[in-house]
């Protein structure tokens, strides 16, 4: 008894460790994004080429996922995450010393998938650390810490997009980059100095094929994030970024606070869900998905009809997105409600994996929407996409039977 409570505590702590580690990434990984698309938009690249420079990004998120979970089974989340801070300085270190003649398309998009990689390494070590601190029975306070997490750091996301607009305005390109490798140098200092074991007890028998999940519940739910996402990302990289700084003549800074606050409250009502939505299940992510779809559309409809701009998107886009944060915050809670305790990273991988496709098609679609016929395109693009998602939703089942059959799958495979 002694020991477990030692070991319960010892976790907690590598817990601690591990979000902190992960809430420097995700400024950095916010603030590059910025950087990086106002960087060659005002060097006069289009919108779709723009939305190229993510594509490794998101594509190598997807790769990530999958062997990460793989990984963090077999060596444990701490190597996951070590792994993550450490490419997260490369990518970096690859953008910061380069000179302009190297800062191209391809040499960027490489540097980008390092940065994708890294992102969901540590993101990935960190939602499955949730698991792994919570009683297995506890089925109220995991839905509480998984939206905390899930909404600090997305507050703190929003907090790197504004310090990416805010370095680039002042210091320029590669100081702003310089800096950004101090904060994940720093990350990786706290987490070689103070943590203790692996985070988890590895698995060295766990086989990759075990990453594609046999329940039900997980492959369906995987399914709807796909569209989720994509149908944030289709206007959030470039479309409404480039929407106001050239039809809307905002700065950088301002575009990059916009983006900051929008996220930072999508974060805090993501922390804050359990507060709104109580319970949740199956039927709660349907009804959550397609009263969210309401919104882009009536932003499209609105911009149609000659609302001005900034404020029917600032406005719409705010609505969006306390709408979208529940959404958002009840997956995160179901993934793990729904995942076998024995293959949490693997469930939590696979999930993952299709959370970075969403994101991919998402980007593909926001550049090629865009340069197609404007915001509006991506905005009918986004209310499409959620009704997908509702759909989709329709087939979840409620946690508890979920947890039985997850649990059947896991033996039987």
């Amino acid at each position: 008894m002694g020991a477990g409570a030692d070991q319960h505590r010892a976790d907690l702590r590598n817990y601690v460790v591990v979000t902190g580690a992960y809430w420097a990434d995700t400024i950095t990984d916010g603030a590059i994004r910025l950087i990086v698309l106002f960087y060659f938009y005002e060097r006069g690249y289009s919108p779709l080429e723009v939305a190229s420079l993510f594509l490794f990004y998101e594509l190598f998120g997807i790769i990530t996922n999958l062997v990460g979970g793989w990984l963090a089974a077999r060596m444990g989340l701490r190597f996951t995450l070590l792994g993550g801070l450490g490419t997260q300085l490369v990518a970096l270190g690859m953008l910061v010393v380069a000179p302009a003649s190297l800062l191209v398309v391809p040499y960027v998009m490489a540097a980008q998938a390092l940065s994708g990689i890294a992102k969901d390494l540590t993101k990935m070590s960190s939602k499955s650390a949730v698991k792994l601190v919570v009683a297995q029975d506890a089925e109220g306070q995991l839905y509480r810490w998984v939206a905390l997490l899930t909404g600090s750091k997305n507050a703190i996301k929003g907090v790197g997009f504004f310090v990416g607009g805010l370095l680039l305005t002042t210091v320029g390109f590669h100081a702003a980059l310089a800096v950004l490798m101090g904060i994940v140098a720093a990350a990786l200092l706290v987490v070689l100095t103070a943590m203790r074991g692996r985070l988890g007890q590895p698995d060295r028998t766990a086989r990759f094929r075990g990453m594609f999940s046999n329940s039900r519940a997980v492959n369906v739910l995987a399914g709807a994030r796909i569209f989720l996402f994509a149908s944030r990302d289709v206007w959030f990289v470039v479309g409404v970024p480039v929407f106001l700084r050239s039809e809307q003549g905002w700065s950088f800074w301002q575009v990059g606070a916009f983006l900051a606050v929008w996220v930072i409250g999508y974060g805090a009502v993501q922390a804050t869900a359990p507060r709104y939505v109580r319970d949740p299940d199956g039927r709660t992510a349907t009804w959550l998905a397609l009263a969210l779809a309401a919104f882009p559309a009536a932003i499209a409809v609105a911009l149609a009809a000659g609302v001005d701009g900034s404020v029917a998107v600032v406005g719409g886009l705010i609505a969006f997105g306390l709408v979208f944060a529940l959404n958002s915050a009840v997956h995160s809670y179901l993934i793990l409600a729904y995942a076998d305790g024995d293959k949490v990273a693997m469930n939590v991988g696979f999930y993952y994996m299709a959370n970075a496709a969403g994101r991919l098609t998402g980007t593909v679609l926001s550049g090629l929407l865009y340069q197609w016929q404007g915001l509006e395109a991506c905005l009918w693009g986004s209310a499409i996409f959620v009704v997908i998602t509702g759909l989709l939703s329709t087939a979840l089942p409620g946690v508890r039977r979920a947890g039985r059959s997850t649990a059947g799958a896991a033996g039987a495979g």
